[in-house]
């Protein structure tokens, strides 16, 4: 396991595809076309006409396109690093483009522009914006909000490990992890993409909203359009955030248990929010609310629900019950850390068992110091990862496994048959397709870049050249089958868990090849299948392929390009990043995904998980969630056959529920718990006492919120804290929840710094 964003893949797509019949709009047939597309929903949602005189990528594509891809990369990793993480989705450029483009239409001069030297020319105004352009923008944003995964590699070796790391080399590894995917993508197209089976459901809630955005808007009477809405949302967020961003910033997590027994360290580990149980902690302050699980106003009722099942599932009774019965010897330990310990309690000093110049295991000093101990919760995490990986098989077996078997044969028969859909028929008639030799290249280039990367440098990466070659191999074996059930079922499967054992027993004791082993394997298949479903997008809203492929190439490298760029400036310049004890009061620089990263790369890299989930280490146990998590679905499947009339059975989704707690750590029971409340509010009360509010306002909330915080925390950045200044010295600048006895041990005689000791 790495950081949270593993876990969370495998069960947080299926969010969009339970919004669909929220979205879904009648369209009238032509006389000239018949749908003949075989999936209802896509018939239900995918316009069946098309415009191919209209520009797609124009000037203002150019400009919006590039701005929204950089600001995302930019706010996202410089977010990453913070104390409360925000991703901001590209659903915020996708909304706030719409009249930046619309006011270009109409006020940059029409006047073609010609090329010097050449017959070529073009227009800065082509027309009124459309539909196409937004489309590509939205792409081009979408680049910019995806992580950059390799982005951990740097840091951990930087900020933690204290070591050199080329920027060359560091930047030829986010670059090539983000490109790699492009081959696959390249290869499996004619299957995931042409065919009409392979329906990609996600991308119809994305169809239903641009044709909302575009659609002619009514405003009601006496009330606000949604730029309008937009803009107020917005300014109030952003002047709200000065208070838990400058002035307050115990607001982001009160945790009022602790505060009334502050002298019990078990009233301390219940209530804590940040570093406990969070029993009744909540927080006012959105990145709280979404700054680890995304927005809940995106989130279906159903799948909060589930991870909150999760949650409890954790947090109230494996975690409760584990450590109070001292299994593990829990009380040595914090109640809830990611952190690793050796068996006194103490943190586990890594440097006693690696060896300075190679940066390996020194086996002899690992047997003559400890054994790595985790505490139950996080070693639970693991359990409930791998029992997450083999539950969304099941599930997607027992459940879709019919239907993804018969979706195949049929796309294997229309790719024989050289059969397509309405939608097929329209790209192929007014569009040239992408050569098939454009990805090739991309793939061999990648390939050699990333051996390069790898065996150049003086290793520092230390991940051998037949490293790269199995972990491609690894991706290009998952990405068709892994593939078929995304583009079905909205779930994907990961393969972090089998990418970390393979390298851990194959090569163990190297931190960084393990992780950079992980992202070549398990990056380049995420990255092939996002390409993919983006393509599945521009086959739906007909636009020209090369198009979409000049935008995914040119977004993914601006993208990894300013990832590294703000990481590398902020691992530079910001003085003691990721190291809170060292850091001023006040100062959210705390990196926590990345400690858990960090973390992760020590369990499979340094000691590895011979010696971590075998006799050989403390948990072997934990290898009994990988037959938990396959037998987990059945009881339900069970239930809903033998019971169809109960609607609610299905509903219960062991994948998610089992892996509802994969943000766990970096986030906190204080982040889950106010994600689930706000989420239950707008989801359940506001979308059954106001529907039409919610449907006309719910995304446009989210996404002002978002823009709100993230622009007031680049301000305040900027003009303050850039200059040490990070608010009045007073009890509420501290960004912690005032709960210090959280993090003691129970057991008697262990002595931890600030930590009374229980005789």
């Amino acid at each position: 396991m790495a950081s949270h964003d593993d876990v969370e893949n495998g069960t947080s797509s299926q969010s969009a595809a339970m919004s669909l019949e929220k979205h879904q709009t009648d369209i009238k047939l032509t006389d000239e076309e018949v749908d003949d597309n075989p999936i209802e929903q896509v018939r239900l949602t995918v316009p069946i006409t098309d415009d191919p005189s209209l520009p797609a990528l124009t000037f203002r594509t150019w400009v919006l396109g590039i701005i929204s891809c950089s600001i995302l990369a930019f706010l996202n990793r410089f977010f990453g690093y913070r104390t409360n993480q925000l991703t901001i989705s590209a659903i915020s450029a996708q909304i706030l483009v719409l009249p930046l483009g619309k006011l270009m239409a109409a006020t940059i001069p029409v006047k073609p522009i010609r090329v010097p030297f050449t017959n070529w020319s073009f227009s800065l105004n082509p027309g009124p914006f459309n539909l196409k352009e937004h489309v590509l923008i939205t792409i081009f944003a979408n680049c910019g909000a995806s992580s950059v995964y390799a982005v951990y590699i740097i840091t951990i070796v930087k900020a933690f490990y204290g070591r050199p790391l080329n920027p060359v080399a560091a930047m030829l590894l986010a670059q090539t992890t983000q490109l790699l995917g492009y081959g696959w993508a390249g290869l499996f197209r004619k299957y995931l993409v042409d065919s009409p089976y392979m329906w990609w459901p996600t991308n119809l809630v994305q169809v239903s909203l641009f044709r909302a955005l575009h659609e002619k808007e009514n405003r009601p009477k006496g009330g606000l359009s949604r730029l309008q809405f937009f803009l107020m949302v917005f300014i109030s967020s952003f002047a709200y955030y000065v208070i838990p961003g400058y002035l307050f910033p115990s607001l982001s997590a009160l945790s009022f248990v602790c505060w009334i027994w502050k002298d019990s360290i078990t009233a301390n580990q219940i209530g804590a929010g940040l570093n406990g149980l969070g029993v009744g902690s909540f927080g006012l302050d959105w990145s709280t609310v979404a700054g680890f699980l995304g927005s809940p106003l995106a989130t279906p009722l159903f799948a909060i629900v589930n991870v909150l099942a999760g949650f409890a599932l954790l947090l109230y009774v494996l975690v409760p019950i584990s450590y109070w019965n001292n299994a593990y010897d829990a009380k040595k330990f914090p109640i809830f850390s990611s952190h690793t310990f050796d068996s006194t309690g103490q943190p586990y000093n890594i440097t006693r068992i690696l060896n300075t110049k190679a940066f390996d295991i020194n086996r002899d000093a690992y047997n003559g110091y400890s054994k790595l101990h985790l505490t139950p919760f996080f070693a639970f995490i693991y359990g409930l990862s791998f029992a997450t990986l083999t539950a969304t098989l099941s599930h997607v077996a027992l459940f879709d496994g019919k239907n993804i078997w018969q979706m195949w044969k049929r796309t294997t028969s229309a790719a024989r048959d050289k059969f397509g859909d309405v939608h097929t028929r329209l790209m192929k008639k007014n569009y040239e397709p992408v050569p098939q030799w454009w990805f090739h290249i991309i793939l061999v280039l990648t390939v050699a870049l990333s051996i390069y990367a790898c065996e150049g440098f003086n290793q520092q990466l230390q991940l051998p050249w037949w490293g790269i070659i199995l972990a491609c191999g690894i991706a290009l074996s998952f990405t068709l089958p892994i593939g078929i059930i995304q583009a079905t079922t909205n779930q994907q499967p990961g393969l972090n868990v089998i990418t970390e054992l393979i390298i851990g027993y194959m090569y163990p004791g190297k931190p960084l090849a393990n992780v950079a082993f992980k992202t070549y394997g398990y990056i380049s298949m995420t990255q092939a299948l996002s390409f993919l479903q983006d393509f599945k997008l521009g086959h739906y809203m007909k636009i020209p392929p090369k198009s979409m492929f000049i935008v995914q190439l040119v977004g993914t490298i601006l993208a990894s390009t300013i990832y590294f760029g703000t990481a590398w400036w902020l691992l530079t310049s910001v003085e003691n990043i990721c190291h809170p004890s060292l850091l001023p009061e006040g100062s959210p620089w705390t990196c926590p995904g990345d400690d858990v990263f960090y973390s992760a790369s020590i369990i499979w890299g340094v000691v590895g998980p011979l010696r971590m989930f075998t006799k050989k280490g403390v948990y072997p146990q934990m290898n009994w969630f990988f037959l938990i998590g396959f037998l987990a679905p059945f009881p339900g499947w069970w239930l809903s056959r033998k019971f169809p009339e109960i609607k609610w059975l299905r509903l219960i989704h062991m994948p998610i529920i089992l892996g509802g707690t994969g943000s766990m750590p970096p986030a906190k029971a204080v982040h889950y718990l106010s994600w689930g409340a706000v989420g239950i509010f707008f989801n359940y009360y506001v979308y059954r006492r106001f529907k039409t509010w919610w449907a006309r306002h719910t995304y446009i909330l989210s996404a002002a919120l978002d823009a709100g915080v993230a622009f007031m925390a680049v301000f305040l950045f900027f003009t303050l804290q850039t200059n040490n200044i990070f608010g009045p010295q007073w009890w509420g600048l501290d960004g912690t929840d005032h709960c210090p006895l959280a993090k003691c041990p129970t057991a008697k005689g262990v002595e931890i710094q600030d930590c009374p000791v229980i005789a």
